[in-house]
């Protein structure tokens, strides 16, 4: 075993899709075999060759049967890797997408992965997607997270509570100390509303909601969303806290798509997964792009690694709590 042996359990996703195709590509990378020793949990039947199978994949009957069958391999393969990840026999797990229609289809009433790992390791976890700073790609690292998940917009104002922004902002400053050793994480708030509200003149709930929030869970804001962002990229935060999920994905999608990876904080072992769906249109072509399946990888077993070795945080320019806004 190579890799200084950190093990990951990686799905296969919705077989319909492109996450088997990548996942092969993965596996078949000489530089993913440096980083970590993947063994691939999913269906047989697909262009991926699984360690662990959960079944096989067989594209029968209607659209909606193959839809349901789809699903429920996914399921049965999220189960899996996470009994491999709790048992200690991998240090961590790495998801291909998966098509949530088809996963309720499948018999699991779960809005997404980030969910049902929440309730099958009873958790409280919090959704990031993050970008490194690499190249030419970004100045500094930019990593979102989102106080409220798979909601429908119009349930978004009720849903941002202040347990909510205050959970959120608990479970990002541990996951930045412990898994990306920044050691005092400078955390801002993203307002709901434009322009935060503006006084009250398009909306109260910075400022009766958001603000308290942000001030008791030591976050700076809420700033506007259409500058918070330019300013975490700039360098100066670690990371932003979204209100609700469309606001945070088009961020950090239009500055690093196809780079950027999902990490769910909170769990007792690191889980990612690329920024990206199933792509159901393009599978099966061979013109999907691994790369952020690859990225996902690098960084699951970067963090792996960080536990695994006790790796202290790096010291950052502020200390504490994220210092209000000057």
């Amino acid at each position: 075993m190579g890799s200084d042996s950190i093990r990951l359990a990686v799905t296969l996703g919705d077989p319909r899709g492109i996450g088997p195709e990548i996942v092969a590509a993965v596996r078949a990378d000489p530089a993913v075999a440096a980083v970590a020793d993947l063994i691939l949990v999913g269906p047989q039947g697909t262009v991926a060759k699984v360690d662990e199978s959960i079944g096989a994949w067989q594209p029968l009957g209607s659209e909606a049967d193959r839809a349901a069958a789809a699903g429920r391999l996914a399921g049965r393969a999220i189960e899996r890797a996470v009994e491999l990840a709790q048992s200690g026999t991998v240090d961590g797990i790495v998801t291909a997408p998966i098509d949530k229609a088809a996963l309720l289809a499948g018999g699991y009433d779960y809005p997404g992965h980030t969910e049902m790992l929440a309730t099958l390791t009873g958790a409280q976890v919090a959704m990031m997607l993050a970008s490194s700073a690499a190249g030419e790609e970004l100045a500094h690292p930019l990593r979102v997270i989102l106080a409220t998940t798979h909601i429908p917009l119009r349930a978004v104002p009720d849903a941002v509570t202040r347990e909510a922004i205050e959970g959120a902002a608990e479970v990002t400053r541990r996951g930045l100390v412990e898994w990306f050793g920044v050691a005092a994480p400078r955390i801002a708030l993203c307002a709901l509303n434009p322009h935060a509200g503006d006084g009250g003149r398009f909306g109260t709930e910075d400022d009766t909601v958001l603000r308290p929030a942000a001030r008791r869970a030591g976050l700076a804001g809420p700033y506007p969303a259409d500058t918070v962002f330019v300013r975490a990229l700039r360098g100066e935060f670690d990371a932003v806290i979204a209100p609700y999920h469309d606001v945070g994905m088009t961020a950090i999608k239009v500055a690093a798509f196809g780079r950027a990876v999902n990490v769910t904080l909170g769990l007792p072992f690191p889980r990612t997964s690329p920024d990206h769906g199933t792509a159901l249109d393009i599978a099966g072509r061979g013109v999907a792009d691994a790369s952020s399946m690859k990225e996902s990888v690098r960084v699951c077993a970067m963090i792996a690694r960080r536990l695994a070795t006790g790796a202290r945080p790096r010291p950052t320019r502020s200390a504490g709590r994220s210092s209000p806004a000057r």
